[in-house]
């Protein structure tokens, strides 16, 4: 029996979207576009059973469900606080009508860290959420501001794992790095072509040099599409060890203990074997990225084919995720008592209607 479990799986709301479109131009995130194509918009929009059909098609029995970029980091706080507590409102609900199928990555108002903070223990003890989808920056603030640095001690306190997802860099970098081209090549580079992952990748970093670890132990991140670029380049990245002396352990050694590694639909075994590598089977998590991506059963299991241990196998299609996001026992189901995820082989389960 192999359980299949895929983390950053996208979703937003019709709020969401719309406040996001509706900002000025100088200050709107302009890889909302992304969004757009195909059926892409429809799919985003649905938690319910479209998805669950989906699911069962690529052979995945659970997704954790995280808003897709930009969330809502780049709108004013109290806009961004009613709209991240809708979103965590609808997605817990969503789980409640499929206990056995999704989970939810929390939505946080990051423009007010306090607020931010607040809405983490809101849904504190709500059995959906399961961990905290970020970026790593709000606005011109980065997510290793002393500003953020009790909501990150609330997420190491409450074990919930921060996914820090790519963003489109600021403007400022956009016009000394990425311009100068088509605005579809321009935007195109600045965001899944190169931009995205050295931004999610500096992120993380920043959280290691910034000594974040060193007072949050505890605090687990995740990076998507195999580290940001930050393991191609961790011997050279270790190198920064040697300056910056306030740190207790070497830069490396954050990475190996602190950080996770998301697949992101990128499921090619030469990325798996670089990995490894630099990091352990241990740390390695299956993510869709749907719908960016849509998993199948044929490319999943050859890609886990590679890996001769059925062990660690096992360890990425389902328990790495079991144990970071702590996935059992899973929320009560409308009989009261709790229901395993499924396996990739055998019967499919119904999806429960809707109340």
């Amino acid at each position: 029996m192999r359980n299949v479990i895929a983390i950053e799986e996208h979703w937003t709301t019709d709020g969401i979207d719309r406040a996001l479109r509706s900002r000025p131009v100088p200050s709107r995130d302009e890889s909302v576009a992304l969004n757009d194509s195909g059926d892409i918009p429809e799919r985003l929009l649905d938690i319910g059973e479209r998805r669950i059909a989906a699911m069962d098609a690529a052979g995945v029995d659970l997704q954790v469900l995280s808003i897709a970029p930009p969330g809502t980091h780049g709108l004013p706080a109290r806009e961004a606080i009613a709209l991240s507590r809708e979103a965590n409102d609808r997605a817990a609900e969503a789980v409640s009508r499929y206990p056995t199928r999704l989970r939810a990555m929390t939505t946080l108002p990051m423009s007010d860290p306090d607020a931010a903070v607040a809405e983490l223990e809101r849904t504190a003890n709500a059995p959906a959420h399961v961990g905290i989808m970020s970026y790593g920056r709000s606005g011109d603030r980065p997510l290793d501001d002393p500003a953020y640095d009790e909501l990150l001690a609330t997420a190491a306190a409450l074990r919930r794992p921060v996914f820090i997802h790519p963003q489109i860099p600021p403007n400022a970098v956009r016009d000394a790095s990425y311009r100068g081209f088509d605005p579809t090549v321009e935007l195109a580079l600045a965001t899944f072509g190169w931009g995205w992952h050295m931004e999610a990748g500096l992120a993380a970093l920043r959280l290691i040099l910034r000594g974040t670890f060193d007072r949050h132990p505890d605090l687990q991140i995740v990076l998507g599409h195999w580290g940001e670029m930050l393991l191609f380049a961790l011997d050279r990245v270790d190198s920064l060890s040697n300056v910056a002396t306030g740190l207790d352990r070497r830069v490396a050694e954050y990475v190996r203990t602190n950080v996770h590694i998301a697949t992101s639909g990128m499921l090619t075994p030469r990325l798996l074997r670089h990995a490894l590598d630099f990091t352990s089977v241990d740390r390695i998590l299956l993510s869709g990225d749907y719908p960016f991506h849509r998993l199948d059963t044929a490319t999943l299991a050859d890609f886990l084919g590679t890996l001769p241990d059925r062990e660690d196998q096992h360890k990425i299609a389902y328990a790495n995720a079991q144990a970071l996001f702590r996935l059992e026992p899973s929320p009560s189901g409308p009989d009261g008592g709790t229901a395993p995820i499924g396996s990739l082989t055998g019967s499919r389960r119904s999806a429960p209607p809707p109340p």
